[in-house]
């Protein structure tokens, strides 16, 4: 039976660092930098866009750890009021098949591009007080598929559904011990369209408290937002982030293309 998206609501305007260690690094994450290419702003050839669609796909298993998922992200001016930003990564899983790794709906929501592997980690601010996971779900598709599936994220505000909000990754022994379910505060979802890749992020307080009332980040990050996400800059959090992230994953495919003088 195909799950049936219900409407979405109209929208509205609107975290001492401590066991810094990766759990369980996947051995698919390890290994060679990757080949190929990847546009970066000129789609005028087909070849190229077909080819970098290709090789990105390829980067799950490909590409290192710390490439992917740097162990600091530096966030200048990502902070409410434009503060400064600085995330520490303290967890990193395996990649994992995208029914584990996902919500059943999000997984039934991307099933027009193919979900191959999703690859994550969970990064804590400076303060350690809040914690988040970003992720990137690596799918089957084509440029046109992706742009269909962006198109529709948009028009249909699917990326402000609570119930498509991405699950978090938990780490014994971090102060993301206690990031479950019940503690998502924000999150930020982006289709690429350069890419076969749809990357993620959700935030939450580190004390492990219930959030009632979780905003998209984009909400939260509103100016004169006055809800607890928005307040404790967690919409700032995971869009600075995955913004970060995706910056990563750009600069590694445009590195490994770079042809030597």
């Amino acid at each position: 039976m195909t799950t049936r998206l219900r409407p979405v609501r109209t929208r509205h305007p609107a975290r001492a660092l401590g066991a810094v260690a990766c759990v369980a690094l996947g051995l698919g994450l390890i290994g060679g930098a990757a080949t190929g290419s990847w546009l970066t702003g000129d789609s005028s050839a087909d070849a190229t866009a077909r080819t970098g669609y290709t090789a990105t796909r390829t980067l799950w298993h490909s590409a290192p750890v710390d490439t992917l998922f740097p162990r600091t992200l530096k966030g200048r001016g990502a902070g409410p009021g434009a503060a400064d930003r600085v995330w520490t990564r303290i967890a990193v899983a395996p990649d994992g098949d995208c029914a584990t790794a996902l919500d059943p709906l999000l997984v039934t929501t991307l099933q027009p591009v193919g979900c191959t592997r999703v690859l994550r980690a969970t990064y804590t601010d400076a303060t350690a007080s809040s914690v988040t996971t970003v992720g990137m779900i690596f799918t089957e598709a084509d440029a046109a598929a992706m742009h269909t599936l962006a198109s529709r994220f948009t028009a249909e505000g699917l990326d402000e559904r609570p119930d498509l909000m991405p699950r978090t990754l938990p780490a014994k022994g971090t102060v993301a011990a206690g990031f479950g379910a019940r503690q998502r505060a924000s999150w930020t979802v982006n289709v690429l369209t350069e890419a076969p890749v749809v990357i993620y992020a959700v935030s939450g307080f580190a004390d492990g408290r219930t959030v009632t009332d979780p905003q998209p980040a984009d909400e939260a990050k509103a100016k004169g937002a006055t809800s607890a996400p928005a307040q404790a800059g967690l919409g700032h959090d995971a869009k600075g982030i995955a913004d970060r992230i995706q910056g990563a994953l750009r600069k590694t495919v445009t590195t490994a293309t770079e042809k030597p003088e």
